[in-house]
């Protein structure tokens, strides 16, 4: 029986249009290359949302705090919280009473995070969750009462097109209760070049990260690729906001992989589409909250307007 990654994988290699699913960059050498690019001077999201952390931290403190004695700050997508943790580190000195909750389709990930965190702030309590968002709020719906302070962070709401944003988005309201938060990242519109720079670094690392998933294929369902044969290609159209990565095959070729029993082939310069990174105006941001039955709360913005931290409620 194949699992979800092999049923992915087959599904997008046989589309008319090949694409890989974003989410299965994130294996342990994944988790590396994606620190490495957060570091990267071109990959400014990372700085700026910090920035904004570092900022807001009390204002985001008096806005999660409420009535209730406890709150839960559920974070999806936690990645190695590298940024929450200025976040976290301000909440458990100014003694607000909560537990950190992430979830992480990456475990590994987790185990680091989870290592960290009971190093660097020992009394905070954390419960790490490895799986899909949604199964893990349907867990937590079950198992714990008060607010639920919902952390979206890193522009991974980007990731979505729009209509597949709102989709999510009304998902998550479901699973909302009046008086739970949510605070979601975006990556504002701006000079093409900027964007474009931050998804094709000089050191390679961004085309490392994308190609790893062919790797990961090889190692994990018995495929055949070479990662020579294939380089990566960002775009960005300034019009819909939309960063675009592929890979492009360098000749034509085929590729088996053995787990799926299949071969597929492959044409010169055929693209893989790999991910998409959706830009924002505050504008679009306004109206895919009503859309999804939210209200924007407040806004908040790095010093170049590069990024936001948007606060929203159930409407």
């Amino acid at each position: 029986m194949q699992n979800s990654f092999a049923k992915d994988v087959k599904k997008g290699l046989n589309a008319k249009l090949k694409y890989l699913e974003s989410k299965y960059f994130y294996d342990e050498k994944g988790d590396y290359l994606f620190q490495k690019i957060m570091e990267l001077n071109e990959y400014y999201l990372t700085d700026c949302e910090l920035e904004i952390l570092k900022n807001h931290s009390e204002h985001y403190r008096r806005f999660f705090q409420n009535a209730e004695s406890h709150f839960s700050l559920v974070e999806l997508g936690a990645g190695d919280g590298y940024k929450t943790k200025v976040l976290l580190e301000h909440l458990a000195e100014n003694q607000t009473n909560f537990s950190y909750l992430p979830i992480d389709i990456s475990g590994n990930v987790l185990k680091i995070l989870e290592a960290e965190i009971k190093r660097e702030i020992p009394k905070l309590k954390v419960e790490p969750y490895t799986g899909d968002y949604f199964n893990a709020l349907d867990t937590l719906n079950k198992q714990e009462a008060g607010r639920k302070v919902l952390l979206f962070l890193g522009s991974t709401i980007g990731n979505f097109k729009y209509k597949d944003a709102l989709k999510f988005l009304k998902k998550l309201n479901q699973r909302m209760n009046r008086e739970d938060l949510l605070l979601i990242g975006f990556d504002l519109k701006k000079d093409p070049n900027t964007i474009l720079n931050a998804y094709n670094d000089k050191k390679g690392i961004t085309e490392a990260f994308n190609l790893n998933l062919l790797e990961r294929i090889n190692n994990e369902l018995g495929g055949n690729f070479n990662i020579a044969d294939f380089y990566h290609y960002p775009t960005y159209n300034p019009v819909n906001g939309e960063a675009q990565s592929y890979l492009i095959s360098k000749k034509e070729q085929k590729v088996t992989i053995k787990s799926l029993d299949q071969s597929f082939h492959f044409q010169k310069g055929e693209p893989i589409f790999m991910e998409i990174s959706k830009k924002y105006d505050t504008e679009t941001i306004n109206k895919l909250a009503k859309e999804a039955g939210f209200e924007v709360k407040e806004n908040f913005f790095d010093q170049k307007k590069y990024f936001t931290n948007s606060l929203w409620t159930k409407r």
